[in-house]
């Protein structure tokens, strides 16, 4: 059997072993938020492979074909007036919960709103305090949510769904409150419900950065109340949750467990893996687990190429690149403007802009039409390579063709008016951003004051800054802007 790839001075080889390609998931999109990550074309579609469900407590089932006229009216206007009880009701709890502190009752306030307790109010309310959670209101966010937590779990003929559970541990998660979170997983456990993949990703993605990561896998492999589903087992749940959080290190000893326990990797297992390993710079172990997924019999899948293009790309393989796309069209698998975006981002890490700009036309030559994320691509590639003047065109046509830019467009756009000392264009293009609808992260602002600074311009510098401060955004942050002084 052939090897499935042969990179480095080696070529590419005809993927024999492949008959048949997994489609069923080439509906993924790609969150454009993440452009700027350097792996993230090619994890962040794996990462949402699996849309959680947990939060959505009423589905959107639709009447059947077959009904008409005023049954279908009658159907949608009574979900519709309940949905906007549901809302209404939600809103009165908040305004009740923002009134609670020294001499107000909030629990009679709430028992005297007489509002009918059901799943979906739980969860309105709750998103509507996860929404307000900052680092100013983190304490005070995680007692409200609590309380009302606790006081819709005491209302008849309502009972605390894990998806309601879910939602409050989020609230902790968001504030902080960890010892709190994990108490609400005992309670949890201890009321008859099973630990979940969406239990383990909120535990996880807090824990990763306070370094128990292996203590929260090791009680999720141990545990007898996991409810791993929709995944084939639960070390694939795990390692998928893992990847959310960049965990690679602990990918690989999870793998290995997985492997001792007797459980056989299927093709998620490989491309969380093998992503793993290309991050970890493994590249023997990335190749030997490709070859080893095609002797088992596993074709590659959307992401499996996605994966492929983006290590070829990186490498400076264009040619490589060039007979895979070629590859998935003999197979009937219609390279996507991820890939083709994924390819492209590799091949302008590589410094290869020749290649990056014949795989955008490329794009368009397959009826892929190019979105933000693929323009923003080649803009980030033209700033890198200080050309500025393309990068400007590359800009406006992606607005002439409809693509709005987003909020690491602007960001590479400004860096590039700095790189080239234009100042002035950086500022209106961060005021054109906002006029746009398009509000500034953090990164925006600090790219901005770092090159104003770093160019003696420090009275514009404080400029930007005290905008920054006016529109009450990541104050909490100031001290993350090199040398901030107070003005």
């Amino acid at each position: 059997m052939n090897s499935i790839f042969l990179f480095g001075p080696r070529v590419v080889h005809k993927l024999s072993c492949f008959f048949v390609v997994s489609r069923k998931l080439c509906d993924q999109g790609f969150d454009g938020d993440k452009v700027d990550n350097g792996f993230g074309c090619i994890e962040e579609p794996l990462k949402r492979m699996w849309r959680f469900s947990d939060f959505d407590i009423v589905s959107d089932e639709k009447p059947d074909g077959n009904e008409y006229g005023s049954c279908v009216r009658g159907y949608f206007s009574v979900r519709q007036s309940f949905f906007d009880t549901v809302k209404s009701d939600a809103k009165r709890v908040l305004e009740i919960l923002e009134q609670d502190g020294p001499g107000f009752d909030t629990k009679l306030a709430l028992d005297k709103l007489c509002v009918r307790i059901s799943g979906l109010l739980v969860r309105e309310v709750l998103l509507g305090v996860l929404r307000n959670v900052n680092y100013a209101s983190k304490m005070r966010c995680a007692k409200l949510g609590y309380k009302f937590f606790v006081w819709s779990g005491q209302q008849e003929n309502y009972r605390h769904t894990a998806n309601s559970y879910h939602l409050i541990m989020k609230i902790f998660a968001e504030c902080d409150e960890f010892k709190a979170m994990w108490r609400l997983v005992d309670e949890m456990i201890e009321n008859g419900f099973p630990t979940t993949a969406r239990t383990f990703n909120i535990l996880i993605c807090t824990c990763g950065g306070a370094g128990l990561a292996r203590k929260v896998v090791e009680s999720f492999i141990k545990s007898k109340t996991f409810n791993f589903r929709p995944f084939k087992h639960s070390y694939n749940a795990i390692l998928h949750s893992l990847l959310t959080v960049n965990q690679y290190k602990l990918i690989e000893w999870v793998y290995q467990q997985m492997l001792v326990e007797g459980h056989s990797p299927d093709i998620l297992t490989y491309n969380v893996v093998m992503c793993a390993k290309y991050r970890l710079g493994k590249l023997d172990q990335f190749h030997r687990l490709l070859d080893e997924m095609g002797r088992s019999g596993f074709c590659p899948d959307f992401h499996t190429y996605n994966i492929l293009l983006h290590v070829l790309g990186k490498g400076d393989k264009p040619l490589a690149a060039l007979n895979l796309l070629n590859h998935m069209k003999e197979v009937g698998f219609d390279p996507s403007v991820l890939h083709f975006t994924t390819l492209i981002d590799g091949l302008s890490r590589a410094g290869n802009l020749d290649a990056c700009k014949y795989f955008f036309h490329e794009m368009t030559n397959n009826g892929c039409m190019p979105d933000v994320v693929s323009y923003t691509v080649m803009i980030t590639g033209y700033i890198v390579a200080g050309e500025l003047e393309k990068a400007q065109e590359m800009f406006d046509e992606m607005i002439i063709k409809g693509q709005l830019p987003n909020v690491f467009t602007y960001n590479s756009m400004i860096r590039g008016f700095c790189m080239a000392g234009k100042f002035e264009e950086a500022r209106s293009m961060l005021k054109e951003m906002e006029s746009r609808g398009c509000n500034p992260n953090f990164l925006v602002y600090s790219t901005l004051v770092s090159n104003l600074r770093n160019a003696g311009k420090l009275s514009e510098a404080h400029e930007v800054i005290r905008h920054m401060v006016e529109k009450g955004q990541y104050v909490h942050l100031l001290s993350k802007i090199k040398k901030y002084r107070r003005c």
